[in-house]
Protein backbone atom coordinates (compact mmCIF):
# COMPACT_ATOMS: atom_id res chain seq x y z
CA UNK A 1 0.00 0.00 0.00
CA UNK A 2 2.54 2.06 0.67
CA UNK A 3 4.26 1.56 -2.43
CA UNK A 4 0.84 2.41 -4.22
CA UNK A 5 0.55 6.03 -2.16
CA UNK A 6 3.99 6.99 -3.52
CA UNK A 7 3.53 6.16 -7.16
CA UNK A 8 0.12 8.13 -6.55
CA UNK A 9 2.07 11.29 -4.94
CA UNK A 10 4.86 11.21 -6.99
CA UNK A 11 2.67 11.47 -10.42
CA UNK A 12 0.49 13.88 -8.74
CA UNK A 13 3.23 16.41 -8.12
CA UNK A 14 4.55 15.65 -12.14
CA UNK A 15 0.96 16.31 -13.41
CA UNK A 16 0.06 18.64 -11.49
CA UNK A 17 3.52 20.43 -12.75
CA UNK A 18 2.94 19.23 -16.11
CA UNK A 19 -0.51 21.06 -15.49
CA UNK A 20 0.77 24.46 -14.75
CA UNK A 21 3.47 24.61 -17.50
CA UNK A 22 0.71 24.21 -20.14
CA UNK A 23 -1.67 26.58 -18.35
CA UNK A 24 1.12 29.13 -18.54
CA UNK A 25 2.24 28.50 -22.11
CA UNK A 26 -1.57 28.44 -22.66
CA UNK A 27 -4.18 31.09 -21.06
CA UNK A 28 -7.44 29.50 -19.63
CA UNK A 29 -9.97 28.58 -21.05
CA UNK A 30 -8.10 26.74 -23.66
CA UNK A 31 -4.85 25.96 -21.82
CA UNK A 32 -7.30 23.80 -19.74
CA UNK A 33 -9.43 22.68 -22.52
CA UNK A 34 -6.30 21.61 -23.73
CA UNK A 35 -5.25 19.86 -20.69
CA UNK A 36 -8.20 17.95 -20.72
CA UNK A 37 -8.15 16.71 -24.39
CA UNK A 38 -4.23 15.78 -24.32
CA UNK A 39 -4.88 14.28 -20.71
CA UNK A 40 -8.02 12.46 -22.20
CA UNK A 41 -6.18 10.93 -25.01
CA UNK A 42 -3.29 9.50 -23.32
CA UNK A 43 -5.62 8.34 -20.62
CA UNK A 44 -7.16 6.00 -23.83
CA UNK A 45 -3.64 4.76 -24.54
CA UNK A 46 -2.46 4.08 -20.42
CA UNK A 47 -6.24 2.22 -20.15
CA UNK A 48 -5.31 -0.08 -23.14
CA UNK A 49 -1.55 -0.53 -22.88
CA UNK A 50 -1.53 -0.94 -18.78
CA UNK A 51 -4.50 -3.35 -18.67
CA UNK A 52 -1.92 -6.14 -18.33
CA UNK A 53 0.41 -4.16 -16.45
CA UNK A 54 -1.14 -2.56 -13.46
CA UNK A 55 1.78 -1.74 -11.23
CA UNK A 56 2.47 1.20 -13.39
CA UNK A 57 -1.38 2.29 -13.31
CA UNK A 58 -1.16 3.75 -10.03
CA UNK A 59 2.05 6.26 -10.60
CA UNK A 60 0.82 7.33 -14.17
CA UNK A 61 -2.88 7.11 -14.51
CA UNK A 62 -4.23 7.65 -10.95
CA UNK A 63 -1.21 9.94 -10.16
CA UNK A 64 0.08 11.81 -13.47
CA UNK A 65 -2.93 11.99 -15.13
CA UNK A 66 -5.08 13.27 -11.93
CA UNK A 67 -2.64 15.33 -11.56
CA UNK A 68 -2.34 16.31 -14.73
CA UNK A 69 -6.35 16.29 -16.19
CA UNK A 70 -8.86 19.12 -14.22
CA UNK A 71 -11.74 19.09 -14.47
CA UNK A 72 -12.29 21.61 -10.97
CA UNK A 73 -10.24 24.21 -13.61
CA UNK A 74 -12.83 23.57 -16.61
CA UNK A 75 -15.48 24.05 -14.30
CA UNK A 76 -14.28 27.64 -12.67
CA UNK A 77 -12.93 28.73 -16.14
CA UNK A 78 -17.07 27.50 -17.61
CA UNK A 79 -18.01 29.52 -13.81
CA UNK A 80 -16.30 32.68 -14.72
CA UNK A 81 -17.10 32.38 -18.71
CA UNK A 82 -20.90 32.02 -17.84
CA UNK A 83 -20.54 34.75 -15.07
CA UNK A 84 -18.91 37.78 -17.10
CA UNK A 85 -22.10 37.35 -19.65
CA UNK A 86 -19.96 35.44 -22.13
CA UNK A 87 -23.43 32.58 -22.16
CA UNK A 88 -22.32 31.45 -25.93
CA UNK A 89 -18.93 30.82 -25.19
CA UNK A 90 -18.93 28.92 -21.96
CA UNK A 91 -21.70 26.46 -23.52
CA UNK A 92 -19.17 26.26 -26.45
CA UNK A 93 -16.57 26.05 -24.37
CA UNK A 94 -18.23 22.72 -22.05
CA UNK A 95 -19.15 21.49 -25.13
CA UNK A 96 -16.50 21.33 -27.03
CA UNK A 97 -14.20 20.46 -24.28
CA UNK A 98 -16.25 17.42 -23.18
CA UNK A 99 -16.96 15.92 -27.07
CA UNK A 100 -12.97 16.26 -27.49
CA UNK A 101 -12.59 14.61 -24.06
CA UNK A 102 -14.89 12.06 -25.57
CA UNK A 103 -13.11 11.38 -28.88
CA UNK A 104 -9.27 11.91 -28.12
CA UNK A 105 -9.80 9.08 -25.15
CA UNK A 106 -11.98 6.81 -27.64
CA UNK A 107 -8.71 7.63 -30.70
CA UNK A 108 -6.19 7.07 -27.71
CA UNK A 109 -7.30 3.71 -27.19
CA UNK A 110 -7.78 2.99 -30.79
CA UNK A 111 -4.56 3.77 -31.55
CA UNK A 112 -3.01 2.06 -28.67
CA UNK A 113 -4.98 -0.98 -29.86
CA UNK A 114 -3.43 -0.50 -33.26
CA UNK A 115 0.24 -0.92 -31.57
CA UNK A 116 -0.14 -3.67 -29.39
Amino acid sequence: MILTLTQVALGGAIGSLLRYLTTAVVSAPLGTAVVNVVGSFAMGVLFVTLSSRTSLSPLLMTGVLGGFTTFSAFSLDALKLWTAGQTTVALAYVGGSVVLSLVAVALGAALARGLT
